[in-house]
This record gives C-alpha cells, structure tokens and sequence, in this order.
C-alpha cells in the first residue's frame, strides 16, 4: 500500500507528495524570497537542529541532519538531510532530504516534499534575501564559486532581486565551469567559466561561494570595496569558505546567530583566531527582515552574509510549494 493510500485509510484526508519537478514549479524564486522575509519576521518555534557525524568507508564522512519547526496551530515540519561529500565522485547529488508537511492543529500529515529540491531553491532564496539587504541596488555582476546543484539556484534566486546581467561561474575543473556555464547560459544570462578565482573576485559586485571546501577560497584581500560576500557551502565548525582577512575587512552579517555561532565555519574559526569578535556580526535575518537593524550603509562597504540553513526557511518553503497546488 502507497504512503498516501494509508494516509486516505487512516482518515488523514488528501495528502500531497510533490517530486522534483513539481516542488520546483511551486517555488518560484521571487516569491520565495518573500515568504521567507515574511517568516524570518513573524517567526516560528525552531528547535537547535540535529546534527550528526556518519562515517562512510573509504571516504570522506557524511552528515546527517534532523531539522524540525513549527508555528504553534498552523503548520509543523521536518527535514531529514544527509550530506554525502563522496557522492560527487558517483555522478550524485552530494545533499539528499525529503520534507514532511504536518498540520499545527492535528498532526495530519499534509505533504511529503522532495527535499533536495525544497533545500537548494529556500538556500539560494535565503541568499538572495540577505543580498536584498546587503548587495548595492546597482549590482549586475555575479560570481558563483562552485560548480554543484545550487550554481544555477543562486543564480536565478539573486537575479530576482538584482539586476543581474553578467555571470561568471568560477570552478577548480575548467571543464567543469564551461559545463555549469552552459547550463546558465541557456537560462538567457551572459556567462563564462573560469579557474582564476583571484581576477574574478576582482571583477564581480556579488560572489556567492557554495563549495564543500574546509580551506579559504575567498580572500580578503582579493575583494573590491563594495562586494558583497555570500557564504553558502560551510556548514560544519571545521569547514570555511573565507580568510581570516575577509571577517576584518567586511560587515558580517548571519541567517541566525544560534546557527552561525555554532556551526559555521567561517564565523567560528574568525572567532577563534581573533580575527571577528562574536559581537562585532551585525545582525541576522530576523534583525534585517524586522528592520530593527540596517544592512548595507554604504556603497564602498563590502558586506559579508553567512548562511547555515534554519528550519523555518524549510518550513515556509514547504508551506508555499503546498499552497501553490492549491490546497
């Protein structure tokens, strides 16, 4: 018996279950980024997630990761994750979820979400609402540093709120940047591929770096005032994306302090090195989408966000791909 057929025998009533294909059409990006800005400001109960070390023989150790939040009487949800850093080397997806969309009132279970697509598309659109508060109105040049499943992601997420007319897409394989190239090019934008991270960083308004990497890739002094600084791919203490030189010269900004402080990299090993005081960050989304602090102040500042990812942009994304098929 399917899943949704016992749903229908329990008296659950209709649930959905949307693969790929459909949780994409149900999150457009430019919506997306506004049902976060409108949940980072009401907020929701977000428990610390969980997060767990599982060794893979032979290879480099997975992650597993338990993210669950709720808006008391009106939705709940969970992810499960895992981040298997070897599958790359398999043709696979490196982050594998799947999302279960409950009611607040009874636990029914609504939906069951592809999660992999629901993760990639609310992590760009959490980038590109932070690059709403952060990146020059005048932005048009974007570097994305990384050649996985969120290059084309944040590409579309940041042009949903910037006028992005150049793209350049930055990886270790020549090869690889052409291939990821294309892939944006036939999106209708104008870009190329390259292995020169230093001359691209020099060039671009915006760089969005969403690797797997544990040593610096962007360097402080490689940075043109003015830029803003997305960090995506450093999602464990002892992973970082960004020299100590970037924290010094850069506002920094997080998705959320809990998170930042304990899980990413590039905060917390500025921390440690003495290199960013804890309490020199900012704010967070929830600061900047309830306007109790100021994101950019000037046009020459360079700007730095962290992301780690938090429940709540789970949450609403599966709340809207729900919404969106008309339930």
């Amino acid at each position: 018996m399917q899943l949704s057929e016992m749903h229908d025998e329990m008296g659950l009533g209709p649930m959905i279950s949307l693969d790929a294909g459909q949780t994409i059409a149900a999150l457009p990006f430019d919506r997306l980024v506004e049902v976060l800005r409108e949940m980072f400001a009401a907020g929701c109960e977000m428990p610390v997630r969980h997060h767990h070390t599982m060794q893979v023989p032979g290879e480099a150790d997975a992650t597993l990761l338990l993210m669950p939040a709720w808006q008391a009487g009106e939705f709940a949800g969970v992810k499960i994750a895992s981040v298997f850093p070897g599958n790359s080397q398999r043709g696979l997806p490196a982050v594998n979820a799947g999302y279960l969309l409950m009611s607040g009132k009874t636990g029914e279970v609504l939906a069951i979400i592809d999660g992999g697509e629901l993760t990639a598309r609310r992590t760009a659109a959490a980038s590109a609402l932070a690059a709403d508060y952060l990146a020059r109105a005048d932005a048009e040049h974007l570097l994305v540093a990384g050649t996985g499943r969120l290059c084309t992601n944040l590409v579309q997420a940041h042009a949903a709120v910037r006028p992005i007319s150049k793209v350049t897409v930055w990886g270790r394989s020549q090869d690889k940047a052409d291939a990821k190239a294309r892939e944006v090019a036939a999106l209708g934008f104008d870009v190329e591929g390259t292995t020169d991270l230093q001359s691209a960083l020099g060039e671009c308004d915006i760089v969005s770096c969403a690797t797997l990497s544990s040593e610096p890739l962007v360097m402080g002094e490689w940075l043109k005032p003015g830029t803003h600084v997305d960090l995506v791919g450093a999602f464990t203490p002892n992973m970082r994306e960004s020299d100590d030189e970037a924290m010094r010269r850069a506002s920094v900004f997080v998705d959320t302090w809990a998170g930042a402080l304990k899980e990413a990299g590039d905060i917390v090993l500025a921390v440690e090195s003495g290199a960013l005081k804890s309490g020199a960050i900012r704010a967070d989304l929830y600061q900047l989408c309830r306007n109790e602090k100021p994101g950019r102040l000037a046009d020459g500042e360079i700007t730095l966000f962290k992301s780690v990812g938090a429940a709540l942009e789970d949450l609403a994304g599966a709340i809207l791909a729900y919404q969106q098929t008309g339930r």
